[in-house]
């Protein structure tokens, strides 16, 4: 079988273009802001998806987005699994904690496998809706449709919009490895995104998250116009039907 393109991610930019927000934000400061998310969320996500392919075989699996490997050390205990990112911080991490899975740097908008390799991609806790332009996001899932097989499975896992939108904390602080860690958030004045502003008092440093606030219907009908058919949809890790409270939008599609 043959796997890896070309393992060079098309990102290079020109020295007077700016990068975007994720190609600063995920690296050593963001490991340290978020190292509460441990193991076992992780397997409370794989242990929904494992519970609804059941008779299916699952030879080839990518983790798409897989940040320091979380959900990739799991999924490799069960099926022969890739993990892609963009961060070289975050791969270091993931190479350390799982040595034997296979993990390689690129952009999602160029995936550097050959077509028709996997049978299941996986996007979890929201490592989607990066781009100001949602033609991106739409290259992404022609990418993704383009990377499995005929009838494999795409599970995404999304923050629920209605539920970002109703619930938004505008500000917390919080206090982790002697590092006042200042959180601000905010939807933007189009509606389109919520924005998150962290402060790293100590350090003086900034770094801004922004994600689109795509809701159920949303991702489901840029799904359908990808090429793939929604088949299930859950509003949390338990299994739970969704609602427009649920804290996920967890949806599984086919490639048609």
């Amino acid at each position: 079988m043959t796997l890896v393109r070309d393992k060079t991610p098309k990102m290079q930019r020109s020295g007077s273009q700016e990068a975007d927000w994720f190609e600063e934000w995920f690296g050593e400061d963001y490991l340290r802001i978020y190292q509460h998310r441990d193991e076992e969320e992780a397997e409370h996500a794989i242990e929904l998806i494992v519970s609804n392919l059941p008779g299916r075989e699952i030879r080839s699996v990518l983790d798409l987005g897989c940040g320091a490997g979380r959900h990739t050390k799991v999924l490799f205990e069960r099926w022969w699994t890739v993990g892609l990112d963009l961060s070289m911080a975050l791969l270091k991490v993931a190479r350390k904690e799982s040595p034997d899975a296979p993990y390689v740097r690129g952009d999602m908008r160029e995936l550097p496998f050959a077509g028709e390799t996997f049978d299941l991609v996986v996007n979890l806790f929201t490592s989607f809706g990066y781009f100001d332009d949602d033609r991106e996001h739409a290259r992404v899932l022609a990418c993704v449709r383009a990377a499995l097989r005929p009838g494999g499975t795409l599970v995404i896992d999304y923050l629920n919009a209605s539920q970002v939108r109703k619930d938004l904390v505008p500000y917390d602080e919080r206090v982790a490895s002697g590092i006042t860690i200042e959180q601000s958030r905010a939807i933007t004045p189009d509606d389109r995104f919520v924005e998150k502003t962290i402060r790293l008092r100590e350090r003086g440093r900034e770094y801004i998250e922004r994600v689109r606030l795509l809701t159920a219907s949303d991702l489901e009908w840029m799904l359908k116009a990808a090429g793939f058919e929604v088949l299930k949809r859950f509003g949390d890790y338990g299994g739970s039907g969704w609602s427009e409270d649920s804290p996920r939008v967890i949806l599984f599609a086919n490639r048609q």
